[in-house]
């Protein structure tokens, strides 16, 4: 059987077996829904909480919420609790209740704090309170914020008698409301609203008429970057306070995530190290390209990188993945690693460290990076964004979301950037176009469907970076100026991206669910590139070749599509939660009557541009198809609360054919490969997790060995232990240790220079720690060490023990930054980062070091209100240094001092 009929079967079972799924689910979600008040129909009606003990009887589930003129004495309905039995929860009953936004608006009685969900969802309460603190459980519910899963609303101290409020994701699939009182626990009236969701009235022991200026009370909202901020003021005498009610996403810290195991799942459930950059982050220290954004993270360094560079190739624990190093929403993007990154519609990103072949396919060896993008929200939102530097740079950004009818099932997101700039680098200026629509369609209570897509439009050069000679290594003519250009003034390396997509949820029921997503991408690449081939003996004559003068663009287009179920159930006492999918993908890659010339040598040290173009040399025409069917199962097993087994495998079939329309020859080959997971976790108390894991990953060779055999895959394994730990409410850590070995990789042929053979091998073993969250309230930090031992342990060309090139043995980062939260100054900010790359082999046979370099950068920003304003310093100090090689011919400089100033104004 084929790949194509070996699909086509693949579907036709998956269609039947949805079928049969959606009806028995579809019947069980309809015949379990317990509601809180389904008989509430006007705007809004109550039951009180009072001060309990903490010893709390169990009472029966609340069917109705009485109005207000209903409520009985405070003794007599602190009887009437919201309470569920533990075994009720369990049990399949409504959809998850998705809670899309967080209030905090001042009252007559203290405070009002609503969770908003979408017309006709209703929650329901487990009360869980103790001593001075006012806990309630909302089973089957997650805050889904704009600002993203991990958000935490949280108050401090906001009315007399409340020291603290906060609203979180407890786990997955509850969410915890917690009012922390002084003393005594406060008293908290439930209300029930149809136009505005779930409200706590929390009571202050002061009278509010005594402590608000009505003059000045405005409704606090959620914002999209996560930080609700309360304007309203109020007083204790003559003494004048301000109330504030944050919202925790301005925090760095956050907590869970999806790419490791395509579920809503808290980071210290996960056996593998995972570390997310969030969209306060970007901000903070105004990035704009992917590969600044992971300096940030441990382990994780750009492979070609600079203000030059065309295109996202990272290194992973030691190891480049080339191709398959970037995910977009969860689904495998090519093509991101082949054209320049753009953040303005990027929520977060998240790094997965390690294998990740069980879930995404081949080539996911040492990590991936998972870029979340921004959804539409549910509240009207609009910012424009302008930002200008040094070297030229012009940038400007809007951001537009709101609804599109009346009921909010039909949202919208429109996020755009123009960008036009010049860099250190002689005549090298870059001009881009970016713009993203997306469209969501709340189609029913349990179904949702979101389209989305962006196009790019990036001119620029290619870069070849400069010689180690003159640069890192001494030259008798002196230092090549870091500035020197040697490609041609007319070269070009202009590059467009269209992508277009779904995503389609259902829910069947409580415990089950379906994904199918679906994104095509197509690029085009129109290039007039010079290749160096050589320097000369005098150190200064640089050998060159025009490498492309494209008669028709280099296109290259992908599909891929994923469709999984997740499902939780039980056996026993055991809980699971399962995924179980397939996907497939296909790639063409296209490149037209390319052509191969000579081209006049460059003095590097005095540049004369423009000479003649040599002689046609060659040319050619052809492209790949590459395609890919995996089909996958996981299973997150859960045998006690601090206990959790992670098991996943995969089988893959892939293949691959090669045309050449100018020889008139077509290769094609066809692999296949299974890939497992385990992990387990480990909490022996509630902060700490101890976890270990082992992971595979394969990533195909094409070609054939001097015999004509196919070569064989190459393969990843891993073994990993580590901590993962909360170190507040507000910060979190993860230290890992890891051994992960590359296996089958292509190394030359002994017996014939001009063919390969897959024995050759390399190892990267190392320690990681990575930091983020919130020190104290407006302290930020995001911080990272690494510690990477990569080395080659078996070739026929580079001596064993030689280290990888482009990595660092020991690396660190930290950015911080702290705002005043209060005072005349409230809102004024400063941020400080370090940046340290020690010193890296410059290729694989180590004949050259690229030095160390610690880069300091610094950031200044006021925020009032809807306004911001910001100044973003890089490089404080203006260090000379490197930021990588690809070869003693191309080493990249790292930018000089780079000042930028941005005011942004949301509306």
């Amino acid at each position: 059987m084929n790949l194509k009929q070996f699909a086509r079967s693949l579907l036709l079972t998956t269609a039947v077996v949805t079928l049969f799924a959606t009806r028995v689910l579809s019947q069980d979600s309809e015949s379990s829904s317990v509601d809180l008040s389904k008989a509430s129909t006007n705007n809004r009606s109550s039951t009180q909480f009072a001060s309990l003990g903490s010893k709390t009887p169990q009472v029966k589930p609340i069917t109705e919420i009485r109005r207000l003129s209903q409520i009985e004495h405070l003794s007599q309905s602190a009887r009437m609790l919201l309470v569920q039995s533990p075994t009720q929860l369990n049990t399949p009953s409504a959809q998850v209740v998705q809670v899309t936004g967080v209030k905090a608006n001042p009252s007559k009685s203290g405070l009002e704090l609503i969770l908003q969900t979408s017309r006709g969802q209703q929650l329901q309460l487990v009360n869980r309170s103790a001593g001075k603190n006012f806990i309630v459980d909302i089973p089957s519910a997650q805050l889904r914020l704009p600002s993203g899963d991990g958000f935490t609303f949280r108050s401090t101290a906001p009315i007399a008698g409340v020291s603290e409020i906060t609203v979180t994701n407890f786990n997955a699939n509850t969410i915890r409301v917690t009012v922390i009182g002084k003393g005594k626990l406060p008293t908290v009236e439930l209300f029930d609203s149809a136009n505005e969701g779930l409200i706590f009235s929390v009571a202050s022991t002061t009278p509010v008429a005594q402590q608000v200026r009505p003059s000045t009370q405005k409704p606090q909202t959620q914002q999209p970057n996560g930080q609700t901020q309360s304007t309203q003021q109020s007083s204790t005498g003559d003494e004048a306070i301000e109330l504030v009610v944050r919202g925790e996403q301005d925090n760095y810290r956050v907590p869970d995530s999806t790419t490791a195991t395509k579920t809503d799942t808290p980071q210290r459930d996960i056996p593998q190290a995972i570390q997310v950059v969030p969209r306060q982050v970007l901000q903070d220290e105004q990035i704009t390209r992917v590969g600044d954004a992971v300096r940030n993270v441990s382990g994780v360094q750009q492979a070609s990188s600079g203000p030059r560079s065309t295109f996202d190739r990272f290194y992973f624990r030691g190891f480049e993945n080339e191709n398959d190093g970037v995910l977009r929403n969860g689904l495998r993007d090519r093509i991101g690693s082949r054209v320049p990154s753009e953040t303005a519609n990027i929520e977060r990103i998240e790094v997965l460290k390690g294998p990740g072949s069980v879930l995404y396919g081949q080539g996911i060896l040492g990590g991936a990076i998972n870029l979340i993008t921004k959804q539409p929200l549910s509240n009207p939102f609009y910012a424009i964004e302008g930002t200008f530097g040094n070297f030229d740079y012009y940038r400007g950004a809007v951001d537009l979301s709101g609804p599109l009818n009346a009921d909010k099932t039909l949202l919208y997101r429109l996020n755009a950037a123009v960008e036009s700039s010049g860099t250190f680098i002689d005549f090298f200026d870059t001009q881009r176009y970016f713009i993203s629509p997306v469209l969501s369609w709340q189609i029913d209570k349990n179904t949702k469907l979101t389209l989305e897509a962006e196009y790019l439009d990036n001119k620029q050069q290619d870069d070849n970076g400069l010689p180690a000679v003159g640069t890192v290594l001494p030259n008798p003519n002196g230092k090549i100026p870091l500035n020197r250009n040697v490609n041609e003034p007319s070269d070009k390396d202009n590059r467009t991206v269209l992508r277009v997509g779904y995503n389609l949820e259902h829910r069947f029921s409580e415990n089950w669910q379906i994904r199918n997503a679906f994104q095509s991408t197509f690029s085009n690449v129109d290039q007039r590139l010079t290749a160096i081939t050589g320097l000369d003996a005098d150190n200064r004559t640089l050998k060159r070749e025009f490498l492309f003068d494209s008669r028709g663009s280099t296109s290259t287009n992908t599909y891929t599509m994923d469709t999984y179920v997740v499902g939780k159930f039980k056996t026993g006492s055991i809980q699971h939660q399962l995924v179980t999918g397939f996907d497939l993908f296909r790639q063409t890659d296209f490149t037209p009557n390319a052509v191969y010339s000579s081209q006049a040598a460059l003095d590097l040290f005095n540049p004369v541009y423009g000479l003649p173009q040599g002689p046609v040399t060659g040319r050619y025409d052809g492209g790949v198809i590459s395609q890919a069917l995996g089909i996958y199962i996981q299973d997150q097993i859960t045998f006690a609360d601090n206990l959790k087994l992670l098991l996943g495998g995969r089988f893959d079939l892939v293949n691959q054919k090669q045309q050449d329309f100018v020889a008139s020859t077509t290769s094609f080959q066809q692999d296949q490969a299974f890939t497992p997971r385990v992990g387990i976790v480990y909490q022996p108390i509630q902060p700490i997790s101890l976890y270990a894991s082992y992971g595979q990953a394969f990533q195909q060779n094409f070609g054939t060995t001097l015999d004509n055999r196919l070569f064989t895959p190459e393969r990843g394994t891993q073994y990993e232990v580590g901590v993962k730990a909360d170190l507040s409410k507000q910060i979190s850590a993860t230290l890992a240790f890891y051994d992960l070995t590359r296996s089958n990789v292509l190394v030359t042929d002994p017996n014939n220079q001009n063919y390969s053979i897959v024995t050759g091998e390399q190892r990267s073993r190392g320690i990681e720690l990575d930091v983020a969250g919130e020190i104290l309230p407006g302290w930020n930090i995001i911080a990272a060490y690494a510690y990477t031992d990569a080395i080659v342990t078996r070739d026929t060309t580079f001596a064993v023990g030689n280290q990888l090139n482009n990595i660092p043995q020991n690396s660190f980062s930290v950015w911080t930054t702290y705002s005043l939260p209060k005072g005349d100054l409230k809102g004024l900010g400063f941020g400080f980062g370090l940046f340290y790359v020690g010193d890296r082999q410059g290729d694989l046979d180590n004949t050259f070091q690229l030095p160390s370099y610690l880069r300091t950068d610094a950031a200044l920003f006021y925020k009032r209100k809807n306004f911001r304003v910001a100044l973003n310093i890089k490089n404080l100090f203006d260090i000379k240094y490197f930021e990588s090689s690809s070869g003693n011919l191309s080493v990249y400089p790292g930018s000089p001092l780079t000042v930028q100033g941005t005011i942004r104004w949301e509306f």
